[in-house]
């Protein structure tokens, strides 16, 4: 257990957190003589999420601490905050369902495809489209908590809804072509192999012709 990986499991721990927040419509009261409402905890709760996300890998590459628990935990501790804050946006009406099963949908399909790539020995790194789509769900999420109390701020926060929505799409289908030309080529590859191995069984084990022997003994 390292710094990166505690960072991980931190905004693991941030997902109830933020259910509780943003479902319990709490706590509301005043900080430093201002008021502060339970919209802006959560916005708090999840950029401080992104924060420890963006924390853990610049750590974790700067000290060479990279591990297996932080490969597979990472991915996952980012699917169940974006999951849980967008669900929970849904429970309080202000994000059209249908946005967030494609962006939920995106998310565990990616998952889905990493696992069988890892699964085949392949690791497939995220893409600077995929970064910025996970970047551009925090700020889209967190403008639109906000919108409760600013309801000018409604068509801005639309609007980045529909852009997330676009990035998902765009990053599944270019996520979706790298998996396939990994995985094709391991096929290919093994196929051939497996035909070489083939071929050379079969060499061997043929018997040599009859004459061939009388004329090896004479």
């Amino acid at each position: 257990m390292n710094v990166p990986n505690s960072l991980t499991l931190l905004r693991i721990f941030f997902v109830p957190l933020l259910v509780a927040v943003l479902l319990g419509h709490w706590p509301n009261g005043v900080l430093l003589g201002f008021p502060v409402h339970f919209e802006e905890w959560g916005v708090l709760i999840l950029a401080s999420a992104a924060v420890t996300d963006w924390l853990d890998g610049m750590i974790a590459r700067r000290r060479s601490e990279v591990t297996t628990l932080g490969i597979l935990l990472d991915p996952i501790a980012d699917k169940l905050l974006i999951t849980a804050a967008f669900i929970s946006l849904v429970d309080m009406g202000l994000v059209p369902a249908w946005m967030v099963v494609i962006i939920i949908g995106r998310e565990f399909t990616v998952l889905g495809l990493r696992n069988i790539a890892s699964a085949e020995g392949l690791t497939i790194e995220a893409s600077g489209l995929g970064k910025a789509k996970m970047a551009l769900q925090v700020v889209a999420a967190c403008t639109v908590m906000i919108t409760r109390r600013f309801p000018a701020l409604h068509t801005l926060a639309y609007t980045l809804l529909w852009l997330v929505v676009i990035f998902a799409v765009l990053s599944a289908v270019q996520y979706f072509l790298r998996f396939w030309s990994q995985v094709d080529d391991r096929v290919k590859k093994r196929r051939q192999r497996l035909s070489i191995l083939e071929r050379l069984k079969k060499t061997q084990d043929v018997p040599a012709p009859p004459g061939s022997l009388e004329r090896h003994e004479t």
